[in-house]
């Protein structure tokens, strides 16, 4: 067992031989190795039987990959559980080693998926996204606090777009004196530049999920366009990781927290635990299907609102369903599109409309070209299996059995 503290320039491994943290006797420690040193110190002094560990970093996917390239098996443990062992007086690069490596052994230490490279690129363009997304939506905010502090009120619902039309409309709301106007011309330069970074990031978000039939197919759920198909396949990746859906929905933090302990009972909400970005664009998706008027899942929320008088239990409840579609939907466990209704078309439109101009004539197509491409893909881009183990029947019309035969039920059992 190796323990391995890893740093952005350096890192530092302890070799442990036994089967417990308690028996496990540290017989090397390699202090500050320079990183550009991992391959040839890996090739030296590990094999293929040892386990290498490491604490979840910025770094430490990449360090993981390099690793198992060279065919070490390589594991990335929790960082908030290793957090919790750390001790207060004392603390340095070998302890930190030995102690990665004994929580490892102790088997309390939970480990973290390692993407693979497709699902890293998309968790990076994820997060530059959001991070650009909350760039916006501040610059919005002072904007609109600066004209509040010099008397001009902006309506709630009006559209902070960025524009020269909306720009003019400003210079023309108050007499700005040169300094002020100078202020407020910076503001607006700086909402012009995140609303262009923005726009470009998106129609790259777009593009990608009208190019991957995975992503594409979970466009045909109520509430899901682009940028939460995609938020959902950057941070799932193989949904073949998750076995059942409950897993899928303790992942991203949608079921109740509780504590039954003792004589002592609480239960708590959905905050605190599992993937918070992605639990955030949810709860989004849950709403505007609320809205949805003739939808199915719509419709059970609003009866769960109206028994229950809870708006946001409501949408968290709706948020935990369209999980559970999604996760059959990834598996393949759904019906095949036959035809593309009116509000998926209209949403496939929307989707095509965010590539922009340029970048369909880098593919030699037009919006409604790649409209239809994506109808064509939703139609035969994914084969799906309704059921892994018997062939699917329609319910409407069951052919008759034949005698001496074994019921269904008893078949699979």
């Amino acid at each position: 067992m190796i323990g391995l503290d890893a740093h952005p320039d350096t890192f530092t491994a302890a070799v442990l031989h036994g089967p417990t943290p308690a028996a496990a006797i540290t017989e090397k420690t390699f202090d500050k190795v320079p990183l550009g040193n991992l391959k040839s110190w890996a090739s030296s002094h590990t094999t293929e039987l040892d386990t290498i560990v490491l604490e979840a970093s910025g770094n430490s996917f990449y360090i993981a990959r390099t690793l198992q390239a060279l065919g070490r098996k390589t594991l990335v443990l929790e960082s908030c559980h290793l957090g919790k062992l750390k001790e207060a007086h004392a603390n340095n690069d070998r302890i930190s080693a030995v102690r990665i490596a004994k929580a490892f052994l102790a088997g309390t230490a939970k480990t973290v998926w390692i993407p693979d490279p497709k699902t890293q690129e998309r968790r990076d363009l994820f997060h530059h996204h959001r991070k650009l997304v909350k760039r916006f939506t501040q610059t919005v905010n002072r904007l609109r606090s600066f004209l509040s502090d010099q008397g001009v009120r902006l309506a709630s619902d009006f559209h902070i777009d960025f524009t020269d039309a909306f720009t003019e409309h400003l210079h023309q709301l108050h007499p700005w004196p040169p300094l002020q106007r100078q202020i407020l011309d910076g503001l607006l330069l700086e909402g012009r530049q995140a609303r262009e970074q923005r726009e470009h990031w998106s129609a790259v978000i777009a593009l990608q999920v009208a190019s991957d039939p995975l992503l594409l197919s979970l466009v045909r759920l109520t509430g899901i366009r682009d940028i939460v198909a995609f938020a959902l396949g950057a941070c799932i990746g193989d949904i073949q990781r998750f076995a059942a859906p409950k897993k899928l929905v303790k992942y991203i933090g949608l079921n109740p927290a509780f504590d039954d302990s003792g004589e002592g009972t609480w239960s708590g909400g959905i905050g605190g635990h599992g993937h918070k970005p992605l639990r955030a664009l949810l709860m989004e998706a849950a709403q505007s299907i609320l809205r949805s008027p003739k939808d199915a899942l719509a419709q059970w929320g609003r009866k769960l609102l109206a028994r229950k008088g809870a708006y946001n239990l409501a949408v968290a409840a709706v948020a935990r369903r369209l999980v559970v579609c999604v996760w059959y939907l990834m598996m393949g466990r759904a019906e095949p599109v036959d035809q593309i209704d009116t509000k998926l078309r209209t949403k496939l439109g929307k989707i095509a409309g965010k590539v922009g101009p340029s970048v369909l004539e880098g593919l030699c197509k037009d919006r409604r070209s790649l409209r239809k491409d994506m109808e064509q893909s939703l139609r035969q881009g994914r084969v799906y299996l309704l059921h892994p183990r018997r062939a699917f029947v329609p319910s409407t019309s069951p052919p008759s059995p034949p005698p001496n035969s074994v019921p269904i039920a008893e078949a699979l059992a």
